[in-house]
C-alpha cells in the first residue's frame, strides 16, 4: 500500500500532527497533485477551528496549492490538462454549476463553493486531489513557493484593483502592509496607480516605497482620512487590514464617487455613516476571491511584472509551527510549506 504524508488537525484548535495516509485515487474529472508548496492563509484557522459549517475532522487545511498533475480522472484530459502540468489551486476550490450564481456565470460567490481544507482535503500535505474546475497553469517564470500564494492573496487583491473603479493614473491608497497588503501595493504600482501605503507606525514606510508605493502615512501619527485629502483624496481605497475601526477612518479620504474595497475580514460592524456615503457618492464593496482562471491571469500577471510575495518557507513536517506563528503575526508576510 502507498502512503502519503499530510498535516492534520484531529480536534477543532488542536496541533497540525504528520500522518500517513492511502494514496487515494481522482475520480471523473478531478486529478492527483503532486504538492509542492502550499501557503498558510489566516483563513485556515476557520478550518482548524472548526468555525464553520460543515467541517469534519480530521482537517487537513491549506488552499494555497502549488504543485504538479501525477494522474488524471476519468475525463480530465478532456479539459486539455496532462500530467506533469504545474498547477495551483486556491480557495476557489471548484463550484457546483447549478446555483443561480454558477448559472450566472459568478462562480467564486458559488452557493455550494468547494474550499480546499474545507470540502475537500487541502495542501498541507505530499498529495491532493481537486477537481479540474479549480485548475490554474503556473507560469514557467514562477516558483511554486510564489504560486501557491499568488492563488489566494494574490488573486484576491488583483481582482479587487483591477474591478474596481481606478484606472492607470488614478491615486489609490492599501490599508494594512501584511500578507495581502504587501502584494496589493504591488499590483497598484505596477497597474501605474499612484500608489499610497497605510500601516501602522513608522517601520513600514521604507518597504512600502520598496514595493512601489509612492506614498506612505502613519495611522498612528496622523488621521489617515485627513492624509489622504490631502493628497487629493484616492478614488480607490483596498482595505486588507482585519480592523473595522481602521477601515471606517478611511472613508473620508475617498474622492466624490470614491470606492473602499473590503478584503480585510473582521467580527466588529464598521462604523460609516450613510452621510458620508450619500453626499459624495462613495461606494462600499465587499471583494471575494477569484476563479481558477482569475488566479492564472493574476500569476501571468505577476510573472511579467516581477510581483512576488514575500515568503518564509518550511518543511511540511514543520506545520504546526509554521501555522503558530502565522497566527501570532510574526511571520513573514507568507509562510509557505514545502514538499521538497
Amino acid at each position: 500500500m502507498s502512503t502519503y504524508t499530510v498535516a492534520q488537525v484531529t480536534s477543532a484548535g488542536g496541533p497540525l500532527e504528520i500522518a500517513e495516509r492511502e494514496v487515494p485515487e481522482p475520480g471523473p474529472g478531478h486529478v492527483r497533485i503532486a504538492v509542492d508548496a502550499c501557503g498558510v492563509c489566516h483563513s485556515d484557522s476557520l478550518f482548524v477551528d472548526g468555525a464553520l459549517p460543515g467541517v469534519t475532522f480530521p482537517v487537513v487545511a491549506g488552499h494555497e496549492i502549488a504543485g504538479r498533475i501525477e494522474q488524471l480522472g476519468a475525463g480530465a484530459g478532456e479539459y486539455g490538462w496532462q500530467v506533469g502540468d504545474r498547477v495551483t489551486v486556491g480557495w476557489f476550490g471548484g463550484s457546483c454549476l447549478h446555483c443561480t450564481p454558477c448559472r450566472q456565470g459568478d462562480f467564486v460567490v458559488c452557493v455550494n463553493l468547494k474550499v480546499p481544507g474545507w470540502t475537500y482535503d487541502g495542501g498541507f500535505a505530499q498529495q491532493v486531489i481537486a477537481p479540474v474546475d479549480a485548475l490554474a497553469r503556473i507560469p514557467d517564470a514562477l516558483a511554486a513557493c510564489d504560486a501557491g500564494p499568488l492563488a489566494c492573496a494574490g488573486v484576491t487583491v488583483f481582482n479587487g484593483l483591477r474591478r474596481s473603479s481606478a484606472r492607470p493614473g488614478d491615486r489609490v491608497a492599501v490599508l494594512g502592509i501584511g500578507g495581502l497588503g504587501h502584494l496589493a501595493v504591488q499590483f497598484a504600482a505596477a497597474m501605474g496607480m499612484e500608489t499610497v501605503a497605510i500601516a501602522r507606525g513608522p517601520a513600514k514606510a521604507d518597504l512600502a516605497k520598496r514595493l512601489g508605493a509612492h506614498h506612505y502615512v502613519d495611522s498612528t501619527a496622523t488621521d489617515v482620512a485627513e492624509a489622504l485629502r490631502t493628497l487629493g483624496g484616492v478614488k480607490v481605497l483596498v482595505a486588507t487590514a482585519g480592523s473595522s475601526e481602521a477601515i471606517s477612518a478611511t472613508v473620508d479620504g475617498l474622492t466624490h464617487r470614491g470606492e473602499l474595497v473590503i478584503i480585510g475580514v473582521a467580527a466588529e460592524p464598521l462604523d460609516i455613516s450613510p452621510a458620508q456615503l450619500i453626499m459624495a457618492g462613495r461606494v462600499v464593496r465587499g471583494h471575494p476571491s477569484g476563479t481558477a482562471q482569475d488566479v492564472q491571469e493574476t500569476m501571468e500577471f505577476s510573472a511579467l511584472n516581477g510581483v512576488r510575495p514575500m515568503t518564509e518557507v518550511v518543511p511540511l513536517e514543520q506545520a504546526d509551527e509554521a501555522y503558530r506563528k502565522m497566527l501570532s503575526g510574526a511571520a513573514r508576510f507568507r509562510m509557505v510549506l514545502s514538499t521538497g
